[in-house]
């Protein structure tokens, strides 16, 4: 029981440290989006194919984990909160997440 209440403080904690989570997603977007006009640029000086797909797929990864931290922000404080529709906000989350990671495929 001590060890449940321990965790839920601990994503408590974690949950109401918001703006700072948000603070680093942004920081995350802006580099990928850096990244993003290398690519542009790369593009337009003829880079070797090779090395563009290279760069499109890190880009792909630093949005990809905007996505998971976004997401498992949001389950995180669902819990923390006690909130009832924990499965359902978890189910929405994943099918979304299934969704646009498919694309890719």
């Amino acid at each position: 029981m001590l060890r449940r209440l321990l965790r839920l403080r601990e994503l408590t904690a974690m949950a109401t440290s918001v703006p700072a989570a948000s603070d680093q997603l942004v920081v995350r977007l802006r580099r990928a989006e850096g990244q993003l006009r290398g690519v542009q640029r790369m593009l337009e000086e003829g880079a070797d194919a090779q090395q563009v797909l290279t760069q499109l797929a890190a880009v792909k990864a630093a949005v990809d984990q905007v996505d998971i931290h976004l997401m498992s922000d949001r389950l995180r404080t669902c819990v923390a909160n006690g909130d009832d529709g924990c499965a359902e906000a978890f189910e929405d989350a994943m099918s979304t997440l299934l969704r646009f990671a498919s694309l890719g495929r």
